[in-house]
């Protein structure tokens, strides 16, 4: 059994690795655990079909060797024209090949802005799903990317939504493009320390998202971070090596 995204003694520092193919993904897991990875991460739309299948995904969970794995598959990517139940599916498969924590958008079956299902038939299937999930062993986080500055009030709103339908992790990713708004997010996520049952990522993208640096030392679970930036990486999150210095010395 790998070990859990729920327990950690420090916020957990995640490597993305998105790339194409499954020896790209390798390479980038091989020198994230060289500057100080804890746990990897790919969204696994960004990865080409011809790799998407049980064995690859077999092979690419166990080259993490004890290092626990995050998966997304969202709707972008080569997952377009995709209906959510096959991306239900395939992160169903993804859990019996060894992933760690499966990610299930907040909207599947129910596609909304903020990226929150409001309609009930679809909520129900979202916590079917969880369960599913759950039996398999896997833990489940729950996403939302708002990617616009959203206030407390509604932050909480989602997040204790997640924790509702039976997430392990609440995900939610807002935006900040002035101070104000910036210093509002870091309260939020003292605010979520305090208020949630579960563990939590609160990110923020835009002008102003220190969040992504110093989050973990607000009560968010985990940094996300990469070991270099390329065609694939997202832009806004750190080094790994730069996010352990961070975290080390505060």
């Amino acid at each position: 059994m790998k070990p859990t995204f729920l327990k950690y003694d420090k916020p957990l520092i995640t490597s993305m690795v998105l790339a194409e193919t499954a020896d790209r993904i390798k390479y980038l897991i091989d020198k994230s655990v060289e500057d100080g990875a804890e746990a990897l991460g790919i969204q696994i739309e960004r990865t080409k079909p011809e790799y998407r299948n049980a064995d690859t995904y077999r092979d690419i969970f166990s080259h993490a060797k004890e290092l626990p794995f995050y998966v997304a598959n969202y709707r972008r990517g080569y997952n377009e024209g995709k209906s959510d139940d096959v991306l239900a599916e395939e992160l169903l498969e993804m859990a019996d090949c060894g992933a760690t924590l499966l990610d299930i958008m907040g909207d599947y079956y129910d596609v909304q802005p903020d990226e929150v299902a409001v309609d009930e038939d679809a909520i129900k299937k979202q916590i079917e799903l969880i369960e599913k999930l759950h039996r398999k062993g896997a833990e489940v986080l729950m996403s939302s990317h708002v990617f616009k500055f959203t206030p407390a009030e509604r932050v909480l709103e989602i997040a204790l939504e997640h924790q509702r339908r039976g997430a392990d992790i609440s995900k939610i990713v807002v935006g900040a493009e002035n101070m104000e708004q910036q210093i509002e997010n870091l309260r939020i996520a003292n605010m979520l320390k305090e208020k949630l049952d579960i563990p939590f990522l609160f990110l923020s993208g835009g002008k102003c998202n220190i969040l992504r640096r110093i989050g973990g030392d607000l009560g968010c679970c985990m940094y996300l971070a990469v070991y270099e930036q390329d065609e694939l990486s997202i832009k806004s999150q750190p080094l790994v090596k730069s996010i352990k210095a961070i975290r080390d010395n505060m």
